[in-house]
This record gives structure tokens, C-alpha cells and sequence, in this order.
């Protein structure tokens, strides 16, 4: 990466870190995500600006500061594997690429995955493994994971995921609360789920079956 980029890099993560309090693990993952390449080409001016902006399928990729959030949220210092619900464009993804040794990120939307895995090879990223499926099914294949992370909104958390949850393992995700949504963090203790409801956000919600 050229001096310039990683400059405009730098001032990217400095602006998320004066809304949100990051661990400097997760300033320098912001800091080395060249987050224009997960835009559509149209909006790449847009790129490092703290917004959200649309993408194919009438998806979005999610503003800046709320993927901050959610990583924060994650508490990823210490985990090893991270399962996300919700590729999207790639970017949180290749965010928690930098973070944890695995990336497990499930896509129901075909278009949006391969491009998203276009991605990861352009950046050279060979942490994340991805599969086309209904993200509601998890990947039991690989279970249990130190931590899950849902990218789209749900009203509840299908017991077959929470099954997947590590003990000990923390879950994120946007909780449909009537016209609300809440980012919403779960700890599993044994056979305990204890939830903790963090703030307000906006994403699109989880669909079923694959596109």
C-alpha cells in the first residue's frame, strides 16, 4: 500500500476512533481495510466518509462507526475463530480478518459473495472461509466458534446457532425490538445466555433461503 493510502487510512480510523472507543488491535484493522474497494465503483468518493452506502441486491454496506460497534462489542481479543451471519460486501469481514486467526462468513445472496470473495483475493486475505447458505443455519461444521456476529437484523436468535456458540463464546447481533433495532450482545455460560442490550442501529433484515 502507497504512503498516501495509508495516510487517508490513518485519518479514516482516527475519525471512527473520536466516535467510538477502539482497542488498538481494531484501530489498526480500520487503519489497513482499504474500505473503497468493498463500494461499488460509483460511490468510492465516498468511500472513507462515516456513512452507509448501497451495494447490489438492495443490500448495504454498513456505516463505518456501526462496524466499529459491532467488532468493539465482539470483544475479539482472545478468541480464535469468528462466525458471521451476513457477508454482505465483505467488509466487516475482512475487518475481523485482522483480528482473529479464522473468519467463517456465510452469504445467502450468490452475487454478493463471489464478489466478496474477489475481494479478499485482490487483498490477498486467506483467513476467510466462505459459504452460500441461509446464515440461520450456521456452520456446524466448524463449531463452536469463540464468538458469532450477525450482519443483517432478526427478532430471535435461532437456538441452532446459539448451539454453536462456544461456552464462554460472546454473540452480536441487531435485535428487532418492535419499530427499533438494538445492537444486542449474548455471553454463553453453560446452558446460560445472558443478554445485554447495547444501543440502537439499522440493518437490513435476515432473510430465509439462498438467491
Amino acid at each position: 500500500m502507497d504512503k498516501a493510502k495509508q495516510i487517508k487510512l490513518q485519518r479514516f480510523a482516527d475519525e471512527i476512533a473520536t466516535e467510538v472507543d477502539l482497542t488498538l488491535d481494531i484501530y489498526k484493522a480500520f487503519s489497513s481495510v482499504e474500505r473503497e474497494i468493498f463500494v461499488p465503483q460509483g460511490f468510492r468518493h465516498w468511500a472513507y466518509k462515516l456513512d452507509a452506502l448501497p451495494i447490489k441486491a438492495n443490500q448495504w454496506i454498513s456505516s463505518p462507526i456501526t462496524v466499529a460497534k459491532m467488532t468493539v462489542y465482539l470483544e475479539p481479543e482472545g478468541a480464535d475463530n469468528v462466525l458471521e451471519i451476513g457477508c454482505g460486501s465483505g467488509y466487516q469481514a475482512a475487518i475481523l480478518s485482522k483480528l482473529f486467526r479464522r473468519v467463517f462468513t456465510i452469504e445467502r445472496i450468490e452475487a454478493l459473495l463471489k464478489e466478496a470473495k474477489e475481494r479478499f483475493r485482490a487483498l490477498e486475505i486467506d483467513n476467510i472461509h466462505t459459504r452460500l447458505d441461509d446464515g440461520q443455519r450456521g456452520w456446524r461444521q466448524y463449531a463452536p466458534f469463540d464468538r458469532i456476529l450477525f450482519s443483517a437484523s432478526t427478532k430471535k436468535i435461532p437456538d441452532t446457532i446459539f448451539s454453536q456458540l462456544a461456552d464462554g463464546g460472546i454473540l452480536v447481533a441487531p435485535i428487532e425490538k418492535g419499530n427499533e433495532q438494538i445492537i444486542t450482545q449474548f455471553i454463553k455460560r453453560g446452558t446460560d445466555i445472558t443478554e445485554i442490550p447495547k444501543e440502537s442501529c439499522l440493518f437490513v433484515p435476515v432473510k430465509n433461503g439462498i438467491e
